[in-house]
């Protein structure tokens, strides 16, 4: 089975689409997936999906690039996230890829979630885009891995180099990776994957974006995940079947209340 550990399907482009969608996961031996929140205003969306779908978990949390929409505190994510289908805070972390200016409203809002971690013992899903040194320093100081209290988490969606992927690893956090590893221009990064072992790795397609080949360019959705894991099988130079495994165990290892 594959595990498809971060989508946004309650975004229109796919929630129009659900059974369509529902079934192709099926078809494709999509087990699970967690829908992953970005904003407060939309989050009764994401929290529904959870709730009418079994196999669907949701996060709570505002994405770094959100700069015009309501501030969570940390007591608001805390009572949010208390709900067992809510299985994770975030997504979080820095973007300085897409936003200029002073940016430590991004910085003090990634604290706040790793504040809210830490009280819900729910794990950290961290967005980092060009700005990976103050994402780990943050981490740090705020204690987001294991080796601090903290429950760790994942980087999602990860691009940066191995020395990162370290350094998140050393702290309890997981590598997740998107369709990004199949594109031939990814070759630094299929470098990366080939050195994360696979009991530290997840995979996703962070749809509706990204989609892996043989469907780049197309509208991605989370029964493609399946291709994800055909490649770093095939890079890794393993059976299919270890990295669906693996990865799926990984799933629930990390998000421990996910049921």
């Amino acid at each position: 089975m594959f595990i498809d550990s971060h989508c946004h399907i309650n975004f229109p482009e796919l929630a129009s689409r659900m059974p369509e969608l529902l079934a192709k996961m099926a078809q494709n031996n999509v087990t699970h997936a967690l829908c992953v929140s970005v904003d407060l205003p939309d989050f009764p969306q994401v929290l529904a999906l959870a709730e009418q779908h079994p196999h669907i978990y949701a996060s709570v949390g505002v994405h770094p690039d959100y700069e015009d929409t309501p501030e969570p505190t940390v007591e608001q994510l805390v009572e949010l996230a208390d709900n067992p289908r809510i299985i994770a805070i975030g997504e979080t972390g820095l973007d300085y890829y897409r936003l200029e200016g002073d940016l430590e409203w991004q910085r003090e809002r990634f604290r706040t979630h790793i504040k809210a971690s830490r009280i819900t013992r729910k794990p950290l899903i961290i967005h980092t885009r060009s700005a990976s040194a103050d994402t780990i320093r943050i981490m740090l100081e705020e204690g987001a891995g294991t080796d601090q209290g903290g429950v760790a988490g994942v980087m999602h969606c990860f691009t940066e180099s191995l020395e990162v992927a370290k350094a998140a690893m050393e702290m309890g956090f997981y590598i997740s990776f998107s369709g990004i590893v199949t594109f031939k221009s990814a070759k630094e990064l299929q470098a990366v994957a080939l050195e994360v072992p696979l009991d530290r790795m997840l995979i996703e397609t962070d749809s509706p974006y990204l989609a892996p080949v043989p469907h780049r360019g197309k509208m991605n959705e989370p029964g493609f995940v399946c291709h994800v894991a055909e490649f770093i099988a095939k890079l890794k130079g393993v059976p299919l079947e270890d990295v669906a495994k693996q990865t799926s165990d990984n799933f629930f290892k990390l998000f421990h209340t996910a049921r």
